[in-house]
């Protein structure tokens, strides 16, 4: 039984492991607000809002996620809500309200979905102590790039979300129940690791522990792993696949701590990208800026930087970066806990070199260098939301007018993400002029062949993958000793 709160009401409902929260809401909950238009966690129209109490210190907070690839046991403690849970009566909240003055809605299927990201928009802006900054477009962008719309073009859109803070500030019915946060707080976390459908023999586990979870592994090595589940519920909604026993890590504290040490940070593999950029922001603010192009706010709020490496596919956005960085992982099984090269761990597309019975526990980054400078360049067909077409991340520093400790690394032109050691040999200890960076080009068509897919056939990879390098000469050659080092990469799209 999964125990939450619906809308300022309590709910205690059953539920298979691989039910989804969209699912929970359209059947046995009954809240047909909530569209499903993609069932992948693209359009947006399934947007829903979420609080979970993680800190005792800090007030609740709401947050979009896609309630197509959300894990229904994963309302278990938390409050949710609902297009159906905003308006007092025939008094709109003003993420409403905003949208019917602004003609914001003309079908209306995606309409919820944008209302919901419009709640959490405005919410979040209450929350902030006066004097609050006025919605810039970056804002605006995070908060509305994962809600697609076929009918208004999106200004009518963008028109209500700058009107909010001119409407009414209607409050939900639930808003004003003093005893809510206390109640949501109050309700337990899941079994444990040896949770099970009365029913049948499904499982939902969630061990709390690092050492609970690599027993549990153990006891059903046929299981699934689940964090995020923004990649993994594809497999239910895509594949028409079956779950009947999952892992959750989200309750395993030991993947969920961002731990520093004196020359960088191990990042549990189930922190989030929301729960991550802070850090970024202040360190590597062009590893930063890559989040933003990450998926949509959606997905950032669950999607989880283990998953990302985990998952091992050859287009995602952060192990180019983090192989740049010299980033090492800490694997947990059975036998202990061991660490490994980042560089190490991808084998083959899909393989890594997990042994059976471990998983990802954490990420270790590098503190970074004063003297060392990165640049991030993504291509994807649109700017919002889009899986990588083409991925390049480069560092380095500049050492007496020569390029010193060069990385380079692509995603989306191999079976793997990786590092090209060829082009780090054409540059290190170079002048980065055009000569040098004519040989780096012809390292890069001399050592990798891509393949060709829909986003994009091996004849563009191989231009675009050579064309960031001649960025990358530009930027070197516009930089002056004032330009700050870690400088946020420009935006880059695939045409």
């Amino acid at each position: 039984m999964i125990e939450f709160f619906l809308n300022g009401q309590r709910q205690r409902v059953a539920a298979a492991p691989d039910t989804s929260v969209l699912e929970l809401l359209r059947g046995p909950v009954s809240h047909c607000g909530t569209k499903e238009g993609c069932a992948s966690g693209d359009c947006g129209a399934c947007t829903v809002a979420i609080a979970s109490p993680e800190d005792d210190r800090q007030p609740l907070v709401y947050r979009t996620v896609n309630a197509c690839i959300t894990p229904a046991h994963q309302l278990q403690g938390t409050h949710l809500i609902t297009v159906e849970g905003l308006a007092r009566g025939d008094a709109l909240h003003p993420s409403q309200a905003s949208m019917v003055a602004c003609h914001g809605s003309q079908c209306g299927f995606c309409t919820p979905g944008i209302v919901m990201s419009l709640f959490a928009l405005h919410e979040q802006q209450r929350a902030t102590p006066a004097p609050r900054k006025p919605l810039d477009d970056h804002r605006l962008e995070a908060a509305l790039g994962g809600n697609l719309c076929r009918c208004t073009g999106y200004r009518p859109i963008r028109d209500a979300a700058l009107s909010m803070g001119e409407r009414p500030d209607t409050r939900p019915p639930w808003a004003d129940d003093p005893e809510l946060e206390r109640e949501i707080r109050h309700l337990a976390p899941l079994a444990g690791s040896k949770n099970q459908n009365s029913k049948s023999q499904a499982r939902y586990l969630t061990p709390s522990t690092l050492a609970d979870l690599i027993d549990t592994m153990q006891r059903h090595p046929d299981a699934r792993l689940v964090a995020g589940a923004t990649d993994l519920w594809l497999e239910v909604t895509q594949r028409l696949e079956h779950f009947e026993t999952l892992i959750d890590l989200r309750q395993v504290k030991e993947l969920r701590q961002i731990e520093e040490t004196a020359d960088g940070w191990w990042i549990g593999a189930a922190v989030t990208y929301r729960e991550w950029e802070p850090l970024l922001a202040e360190h590597y603010p062009a590893f930063a800026h890559l989040l933003t192009r990450l998926g949509s706010a959606q997905i950032r709020n669950r999607g989880t930087v283990g998953g990302n490496i985990a998952n091992a596919s050859p287009i995602g956005d952060t192990p180019p970066v983090l192989l740049t960085l010299d980033a090492t992982l800490r694997l947990a099984g059975p036998e202990g806990v061991r660490e490994l090269p980042l560089a190490s761990f991808f084998l083959d597309y899909k393989q890594t070199a997990l042994e059976p019975g471990e998983c990802v526990a954490a990420i270790y980054l590098p503190k970074p260098q004063a003297d060392l400078e990165q640049r991030v360049w993504k291509l994807s067909k649109r700017r919002e939301d889009d899986i990588s077409t083409l991925l390049g991340a480069f560092r380095w520093r500049l050492k007496d007018g020569v390029l010193a400790d060069v990385r380079v690394a692509y995603g989306g032109m191999a079976a793997i993400p990786l590092r090209v050691t060829a082009i780090e040999a054409a540059l290190e200890g170079k002048k980065p002029d055009a000569e040098t960076f004519d040989a780096a080009r012809q390292a890069l068509r001399e050592s990798l062949t891509p393949m060709s897919d829909a986003r994009g056939s091996c004849d563009y990879r191989l231009t675009a993958a050579a064309n960031l390098l001649e960025r990358w000469r530009l930027t070197l050659a516009n930089t002056d000793s004032t330009t700050p080092t870690q400088e946020v990469a420009l935006d880059a799209y695939a045409h």
